[in-house]
């Protein structure tokens, strides 16, 4: 039986369920060995920026009354603890987008994902750091400081939902969310050694106005494929207040005994010349490697058969964040600039040259990158990828006047060394990064299994069967915080 704190809180969150259902485990205690864990660790990594145990705990009792048989029957998420973004509104709670504007912003509703992770059950015990109004792909503000990697902590989690990441890899959550709009969901979750999963455009219901964009999504972050197909199945689903929400429901199953055997799997070292590290790319061959190994057929390809190059699709993502994103940005560049953290108005900086003609020349682009995608999956089942080009940020590390280290060059600027934002601009094939190891820094290594056009479930088969015995949170090997 299960006693310790560090063995409750490493527990999967489908184990934990499994626990609470045969009366092994209580949701109470679940509770309390991640309150315990919190104080232990957050003051080490600082994932976490704001908690609320006491409501968590009236959750927790009523949740292990209902595994008692008094009550209503348990629902999906019941008694699980999950972190959420300080992006992501709950009601009555700061949402500070990790700026010192907003340090005051109470949210007056809960978001949509909020809304069904409460409905499920889920206990929401803490709130997850962010970088500065989400722009970065590493996370630290002035208004919270630098959130460290368990793995290495001199090292950033990534971001921009990097407390998220980093508070399942210290194991003080069971199950956290997202939100990615350039691979904020997969850029920490490949850092961290977790399953992140950017869904399809449309399959989880967003809040206005930024649901309407559609390099943007919500998606869970988890330990293992089956507790992101966990999360996944309680988010995902049309919404009326979402008009891009997708009206066809999906639920995704994760099977033991889940086989890639005869799929056709493509794989792409650099997805059309993005700057990777010679690592990562070792990383790819050897995750390609790995599924041939369980049956399936694997082929490389090069650029030309990709179908688009790093610098049109560097031009679509440029073109897209200098006409949204950037802009919103701006107005807080302008008004504020002294109190918001250095990598925020370089950001809005180094977008400030797009015009409005460029906005359609980016449509072009993307448009172009669909079929070419298109193509690549009328010959295979599946793409894999790098996640991160990048062995890691260094934690606290603004990079403003120059990049992060690819093999010795620092030329070229964070937003540009993020291949993740292929498929934001290819927003409507599903995307799980998976851990595939870990680099030489002791930081994990990610990779991407994409899927065809909605197909969220052949994803999740060929994850589930490619992590099979390839746990790296199980005892003995998890991320070391305390003596």
């Amino acid at each position: 039986m299960v006693r310790t704190n560090e063995e409750i809180c490493f527990l999967s969150a489908s184990e934990t369920l499994r626990r609470f259902r045969a009366g092994t485990l209580t949701p109470t205690e679940h509770l309390e060995a991640m309150i315990a864990r919190i104080e232990a660790v957050n003051p080490i990594v600082n994932a976490l920026v704001d908690t609320y145990f006491e409501e968590a705990r009236t959750a927790a009792a009523e949740a292990t009354q209902r595994y008692a048989g008094n009550g209503p029957s348990p629902r999906a998420l019941e008694g699980l603890t999950v972190v959420i973004k300080d992006e992501t509104p709950i009601a009555g709670k700061r949402t500070t987008a990790g700026s010192e504007l907003l340090s005051d912003d109470v949210s007056s509703i809960d978001s949509i994902v909020v809304e069904r992770i409460r409905e499920a059950g889920g206990i929401i015990h803490a709130r997850g750091a962010a970088s500065e109004f989400c722009v970065a792909p590493f996370t630290h503000t002035r208004l919270w400081g630098v959130t460290r990697n368990p793995w290495n902590l001199e090292m950033s989690p990534g971001g921009s939902s990097g407390g998220c990441a980093a508070a399942l890899a210290a194991g003080m959550t069971a199950l956290a969310d997202g939100s990615d709009i350039g691979g904020s969901i997969r850029i920490p979750a490949a850092f961290c050694g977790l399953v992140g999963f950017k869904p399809p455009y449309g399959r989880v219901p967003a809040d206005a106005p930024w649901n309407l964009d559609h390099y943007c999504h919500q998606g869970p972050l988890a330990r293992t494929v089956e507790d992101a197909a966990l999360l996944e199945n309680v988010l995902a689903g049309h919404d009326h207040r979402d008009p891009v929400s997708i009206p066809q429901e999906l639920t995704l199953v994760v099977d033991e005994d889940a086989s890639v055997r005869g799929m056709r799997i493509a794989f792409s070292r650099t997805l059309g010349g993005w700057p990777i590290a010679r690592e990562v790319q070792e990383g790819v061959d050897r995750a390609a490697a790995h599924f041939a190994s369980l049956g399936a057929e694997v082929h490389e390809l090069d650029d030309d058969e990709l179908g688009w190059s790093y610098d049109r699709a560097r031009r679509a993502v440029h073109a897209h964040f200098g006409t949204l994103f950037s802009k919103d940005v701006a107005v807080a560049v302008e008004q504020e600039v002294q109190r918001l953290t250095p990598y925020v108005p370089d950001f809005v900086a180094q977008l400030s040259d797009v015009e409005k003609g460029d906005f359609f020349d980016g449509f072009s682009i993307e448009a172009e990158m669909h079929a070419a995608l298109a193509g690549v999956f009328e010959r295979y089942d599946l793409l894999l990828a790098p996640t991160n080009g990048v062995l890691g940020f260094v934690a606290g590390e603004d990079y403003v006047g120059s990049g992060p280290d690819i093999d010795g060059d620092t030329s070229r600027h964070w937003i540009d060394v993020c291949p993740t934002q292929v498929f934001n601009v290819c927003s409507r094939n599903p995307v799980l990064t998976v851990p595939a190891g870990r680099l030489s820094n002791g930081v994990p290594l990610g990779v991407s299994v994409v899927g065809r056009l909605y197909d969220d479930q052949t994803v999740f088969t060929a994850a589930a069967a490619f992590t099979r015995g390839r746990d790296l949170y199980e005892e003995g090997s998890r991320p070391t915080l305390l003596a």
